[in-house]
């Protein structure tokens, strides 16, 4: 099956690339081994300067990047943008910073000498979503290949030339042939690739079902995999808070990317004493949201990714009014060209409905209401996914209780959840396992050696 470029803007199919053939993956896999005998030995500051090139070229042609990314997946031009100079910064922290993280670190054991040395391991699959198409793909990049592995790139099938552009522009800044690669694949090719001994571990940002699947795989050959699964995040509202900021911000932490976030904020859980002020005002600025052409830079919204991502939403949105839930504004397809869904946000939500358990992938707000810090926290755990969570409190006592008892990879407070290259970035639970960014991440694929020298 063709890997196709369609504008979600407007469904247009505006090109078609043949899938590799399995010789032609064959070569790929060859050509990543040859590489990172060479790759690995190659001095940091070689590295290093490779890298600041890297973020160079991607701030010279952040415009060229942004079109790409908006073409090919819809997100607002201006957001677009960002991501690509995001992604410059994400290189040149690595690039400043890898060889202090991976620096041996000495141990006192009663040894003449014994310490632990970070090593490269190999070629690794990255398995990466639509939804940013560079920044996801960049913060496994600027790691891995400092730290002196060599990458393998299954992207989603809806952004091929976003892909295509990431890889060329890694050969430009001097990476030697086989340090990068893309590999235009269908899902369906995964597995074999994750059983070929060459390939050594696997990272992969994407649903639940596909984790689940990758990790199975990789299991049977026990190669180490890191997850990052989505979320249903929450995003809590207490009396102390400043609640004027904190509708505004959660405006911007549920449409963010159209929506289409796994830190996106999409639990909204108000304390019953300002639940009226915030749903009359979050309503309101739900309903005043802009949509359109995401290459408007007036757009606020743009549309889904896919016609599929329309429809799926829409049948969990209905799923959940059927259910008992009130909608409040929105709750249904824009009648319009391209993939596009009006701004909803639904209240009364029973725990029988997918708004309560599953994931919406889409500018779709669910509020709650609660008597207290106890049930906020309660409703917010009360969910298989961990990933992120905004607080929004002035009380230092629901400060440390919301840090500590919270079940997320990362907690944010009096601010929306955002990934930051000097930060962990993953969660626990049904939102994946291991750590992106900041040393965390670099130190995932590493032979973690232990060297002791009498």
């Amino acid at each position: 099956m063709a890997i196709t470029t369609t504008n979600p803007a407007t469904g247009e199919v505006l090109k078609k690339f043949e899938p590799l053939s399995a010789e032609q993956i064959e070569q790929k896999l060859q050509l990543a081994t040859d590489a990172f005998r060479r790759h690995r030995t190659t001095p940091f500051a070689e590295r290093a300067a490779k890298m600041i090139r890297i973020a160079e070229i991607l701030e010279k042609e952040k415009d060229e990047c942004a079109h790409l990314m908006t073409l090919e997946m819809g997100k607002p031009l201006k957001a677009a943008v960002a991501e690509a100079q995001k992604c410059a910064t994400g290189c040149r922290y690595y690039a400043q910073n890898a060889e202090k993280f991976l620096a041996d670190e000495m141990v006192e054991v009663g040894a003449k000498r014994s310490f632990i040395r970070y090593l490269p391991i190999g070629p690794i699959l990255a398995i990466m979503p639509w939804n940013f198409p560079f920044w996801q793909v960049f913060r496994f990049v600027a790691p891995a290949l400092m730290a002196g592995n060599v990458g393998l790139l299954k992207h989603a099938s809806n952004v091929p030339q976003c892909a295509l552009k990431i890889e060329e522009i890694i050969r430009r800044a001097g990476f030697a042939e086989g340090v990068f690669q893309t590999l235009l694949i269908g899902s369906e090719s995964v597995d074999s690739i994750l059983n070929d001994s060459r390939v050594v571990a696997a990272t992969l940002t994407g649903s639940e079902q596909a984790g689940i699947q990758v990790g199975i795989s990789a299991a049977k050959r026990i190669k180490k995999v890191v997850l990052e699964l989505g979320g249903s995040d929450p995003f809590i509202v207490m009396p102390s808070a400043d609640l004027d900021a904190a509708v505004a911000t959660a405006i911007d932490a549920r449409i963010q990317n159209n929506g289409q976030s796994c830190i996106a904020a999409k639990r909204f859980i108000v304390s019953e004493r300002i639940a009226d002020d915030f749903e009359h005002k979050f309503v309101k600025r739900m309903q005043e949201l802009r949509v359109g052409d995401p290459f408007d830079e007036s757009t606020q919204l743009g549309p889904l990714a896919s016609a599929d991502a329309v429809t799926s939403l829409d049948a969990d949105v209905k799923k959940t009014v059927a259910a008992g839930a009130r909608v409040l504004t929105g709750g249904r397809p824009l009648d319009r060209p391209g993939y596009f869904y009006a701004p909803t946000v639904l209240t009364d939500i029973p725990k029988n409905s997918p708004a309560y358990r599953e994931e919406f992938f889409g500018p779709v707000a669910s509020l709650f209401r609660v008597r207290d810090i106890d049930q906020a926290i309660h409703v917010a755990n009360d969910n298989r996914f961990g990933l992120g969570a905004s607080a929004w409190t002035n009380d230092v006592a629901e400060t440390e209780r919301f840090i500590n008892e919270l079940d997320a990879g990362m907690v944010f407070l009096n601010k929306m959840v955002a990934s930051d290259p000097r930060l962990p970035f993953g969660g626990v639970k049904h939102s994946g396992h291991g750590r992106e960014l900041a040393a965390n991440g670099i130190r995932e694929f590493m032979n973690i050696k232990t060297v002791w020298i009498q």
